[in-house]
């Protein structure tokens, strides 16, 4: 299990950090014991398994008890208006609930700190290859105790490409292509210069991009709309990449 204390981190990363890994305990526990685990269906058809709300009441509890007067939402419990309605926490407890419930290693937790609606602090941690990923605004973008940058690859024949959680693969796309079931965790990798290209459909869930759009804007990426220019707000996210594809990633996603 990493080390909680991480190299510059300030005071906030220090909560989300020991936040995410005391809920990755349990979620670990469970995925080592997928026979036990419950599963419900959410009125939306997607799942949640009771590995989801345990670690979703803790990181409430945790987060909360740091800094009570904070709002908060998460993907299972919905939005907590606090004192402080300058601050909201965007919490999900496990993305990649597909992935988790069939023993697929590919999950995570995430949590970002808005502050007016802007993401000011984000942390996304896979418990099982062990990773943290984090930033903080104007400080860079880090893996581990690494500093992390987007990749600088802009030769077509050489980028992989996630196609995020698009319902289908555009034709355009004849170059190798994932899709790995967690949002959260492929922005993370885009950060980490691991994806060139990801797309998303508009309207994302908060809690799936918040932490991910600062962790690529402080590794040097570019969040676009789907036309290629930079995006108002997080409604319209559709691209992401480094500098040198934001005029051909748009191209790509053509029919």
């Amino acid at each position: 299990m990493i080390s909680v204390k991480l190299p510059n981190q300030s005071s906030i990363i220090t909560v989300m950090t020991k936040a995410v890994v005391k809920a990755s305990k349990g979620l670990l526990r469970d995925f080592n014991e997928l026979e036990n685990l419950q599963v419900s269906v959410k009125r939306n058809e997607t799942f949640v398994t009771s590995a989801d709300l345990r670690a979703d009441k803790l990181l409430r509890k945790e987060l909360s008890f740091a800094r009570p007067s904070y709002s908060m939402i998460t993907e299972e419990s919905g939005e907590v208006v606090g004192e402080d309605p300058t601050y909201k926490w965007v919490i999900d407890p496990l993305d990649g609930t597909f992935n988790y419930m069939h023993g697929f290693p590919h999950w995570a937790i995430s949590v970002a700190l808005k502050k007016n609606e802007e993401v000011v602090a984000a942390v996304t941690y896979d418990p099982v290859k062990n990773e943290m990923f984090w930033a903080e605004k104007g400080y860079g973008a880090y893996l581990n105790d690494r500093k992390i940058r987007v990749s600088n690859r802009n030769r077509l024949g050489d980028l992989l490409v996630s196609l995020g959680n698009l319902p289908g693969a555009p034709k355009s796309l004849n170059q190798s292509t994932r899709k790995s079931g967690s949002m959260t965790l492929d922005m993370a990798y885009l950060a980490a210069g691991r994806f060139d290209v990801l797309y998303s459909t508009p309207n994302s869930n908060e809690w799936d991009i918040a932490a991910g759009m600062l962790l690529i804007r402080e590794a040097g990426g570019v969040l676009l709309d789907k036309s290629g220019k930079p995006i108002r707000s997080e409604k319209d996210l559709v691209i992401m990449s480094n500098i040198g594809l934001s005029s051909s990633a748009p191209k790509l996603l053509q029919i």
